[in-house]
């Protein structure tokens, strides 16, 4: 897929309404209220909704829960497929344009920083399909060893990339071994709005426990063991993140009990929404809604401003 960054800056820009933050902090919820209000369609920025299949694992919303409100970019992938960060920018771009072409309001909703970071940035994204036999090679490698082979092929992207993260450093290491090096220069689309939801800390921990518990009892495990059961590989149920992995080590068997499984799982998921605001502080543009007050009025006057 090809992006066609063709806006100038003398351009007038369609104006981007964004919500995004830490887990279990109600965004969803709060999309479908305010676009209820403004006639908003929803564009979700999650990397594991576009797998269809992938719902009570991934948080993704429901028919019921939209009352109506129409979403784009969900199960727009097979589970196992190949689906890139350029595609997700594609097809992104494709549909927040056809609904300004519709005279529509588009809200990019979810908590995928890098998806966020995509769109309202503009990265210029010149993404090849995969080279199986490297990509193989280079998950083989330990982090040290790809760190030491950006550093040699690559330095400026140990500054771009995050190096804890692993998966993300065998991305980068892929480009350059491939020659692709440097960074492209970003080019906005859209002018954006970006509203940022999430509680004190204690409070999002409960939060994510509640959620958790309520995910587990709805199925959750079930959705795992149906997933393998249709031929999804275990390699990549691993790779989707937290609920789907430690759920496949549950059904493997690599913990004592259930409660064992539950608990780390809990602490990951608490881990993730710390690293989510590690993440989204780099952004000095997110106005961070009070949800203590009124989030809904607060975030209505900040659209209406917006959009004004």
């Amino acid at each position: 897929m090809e992006n066609n960054l063709t806006h100038g800056t003398d351009e007038q820009m369609n104006k981007l309404i964004v919500i995004t933050g830490t887990t279990a902090c109600g965004k969803s919820d709060l999309a479908v209220e305010l676009a209820e209000r403004f006639g908003a369609e929803v564009v979700s920025a999650d990397s594991r909704q576009v797998f269809r299949g992938l719902d009570l694992g991934s948080g993704k919303i429901t028919a019921e829960e939209m009352r109506g409100v129409r979403h784009h970019l969900l199960d727009v992938a097979e589970p196992g497929d190949y689906f890139s960060l350029s595609d997700f920018q594609s097809l992104a771009y494709e549909a927040i344009d056809d609904i300004f072409k519709r005279g529509g309001k588009a809200f990019l909703v979810g908590g995928t920083g890098l998806y966020i970071n995509a769109v309202v940035d503009g990265y210029n994204l010149h993404e090849s399909r995969p080279d199986h036999i490297l990509r193989r090679e280079t998950e083989e490698k330990s982090l040290e060893e790809l760190i030491e082979i950006l550093k040699e092929k690559d330095p400026g992207a140990l500054e771009r990339v995050d190096i804890k993260n692993k998966r993300r450093v065998e991305r980068a290491v892929e480009k350059a071994l491939c020659g692709r090096t440097g960074e492209n220069p970003s080019i906005p689309r859209y002018e954006s709005l970006v509203l940022g939801v999430t509680y004190d800390r204690e409070t999002v921990y409960e939060r994510i426990g509640v959620r958790l518990d309520r995910r587990l009892e709805q199925g959750m495990i079930d959705e795992v063991r149906s997933l393998r059961e249709s031929g999804v590989s275990d390699e990549f149920l691993y790779k989707l993140g937290l609920e789907y992995r430690y759920i496949l080590m549950y059904l493997r068997g690599e913990f004592p009990d259930y409660e064992a499984f539950r608990n780390k799982l809990f602490m990951e998921i608490r881990h993730l929404a710390k690293e989510q605001m590690t993440w989204f502080r780099k952004r000095s543009d997110i106005h961070w809604l009070d949800m203590s007050a009124d989030p809904v009025e607060e975030a209505s006057r900040l659209i209406a401003d917006f959009c004004d």
